[in-house]
């Protein structure tokens, strides 16, 4: 045994072979002990999240870099080739160079954290992971109407951040402007009806307008964008049919549908409770059977 390992240690590649391997088992430990440490010294999800994948990249680069010096005079007649080959890796394989160039701009150019609603590439979803190659979504929307999920988990190329627009529902204002249409007859009370729908959305929605207040005032010292309109308004035009009222409010961007099941559910109800005042107007379309057709021919003399 002895003997065996004096050959080893005697046989320069074996030497660097493990040393290469002793190295790899100390940069594993230090970057498994640096993770670790992390939720002592990051108190915050997000920035620990992205500390660890930071970590987890630079120990790559390392063990890398490490192998590199360790095997240097091994490779050394290889670099002419190694350039060669580079070359065309380069061009094989540019997609996964962008997509890990699209990794550091999400990382370090805050375009969406985990946690977010965005869409990437045409895939509306919750981020749910970030990794090197791929953002991992909780898919929204397809069949299921609304922002409700789908069940379908996504993987999408981190390349997409530079291809196409990347929309992010709650990074910094994490609000959206939603509108109802409600329809009423022309000999409905038009301003009972007005009075109902401010009182009902001033209701409902009061409790987010004082948020979403100072969210947006936290926006424009960021941003050079003008003052907008917070609070909900109600407007209305008078179509061929009936009167539209058009309710434009705010909401939190998770809770749309649940916002606009529960203002449809109060306006019912108190129009309802106007006696005839006040009635939601609609299209009647009444389907008759065509009559049946007798076609009588006459006999053709000869």
């Amino acid at each position: 045994m002895e003997k065996m390992i004096k050959s080893w240690l005697a046989d320069p590649w074996a030497l660097k072979i493990i040393i290469a391997v002793i190295g790899l088992i100390v940069i594993r430990i230090v970057i498994a002990l640096a993770v670790h440490s992390l939720g002592r010294y990051v108190k915050d999800g997000q920035t620990r999240y992205r500390t660890r994948k930071i970590i987890t990249f630079i120990a790559y680069l390392v063990a890398i870099l490490f192998l590199g010096i360790v095997f240097k005079d091994r490779l050394g007649g290889l670099t002419i080739a190694f350039g060669v080959a580079g070359a065309g890796i380069a061009f094989a394989l540019q997609e996964v160079i962008v997509s890990l160039a699209g990794w550091v701009a999400i990382v370090f150019g805050n375009f969406f954290a985990t946690g977010d609603r965005i869409q990437l590439g045409g895939i509306k979803g919750d981020v749910i992971d970030i990794g090197l190659l791929r953002t991992t979504l909780m898919e929204l929307g397809e069949w299921v109407k609304s922002d409700l999920y789908t069940g379908r988990i996504v993987r999408v190329a981190n390349s997409f951040v530079f291809k196409e627009p990347v929309f992010n529902y709650s990074a910094d204002f994490p609000f959206l402007w939603d509108e109802i249409t409600v329809p009423v007859t022309y000999a409905s009370d038009h301003r009972l009806a007005r009075e109902i729908l401010e009182r009902i959305i001033h209701e409902v929605i009061d409790e987010y307008s004082a948020y979403a207040k100072r969210a947006w005032k936290d926006i424009t010292k960021r941003y050079p964008i003008e003052e907008a309109m917070i609070d909900p308004v109600v407007t209305l035009v008078c179509t061929d049919n009936w009167i539209e009222f058009t309710v434009r409010y705010i909401t939190d961007y998770k809770l749309r549908r649940a916002t606009r099941n529960r203002l449809f559910g109060l306006i019912l109800e108190n129009f309802a409770a106007t006696g005839g005042k006040v009635e939601i107007a609609s299209a009647t379309f009444h389907l008759v059977k065509a009559p049946p057709l007798r076609v009588k021919l006459a006999d053709k003399e000869e």
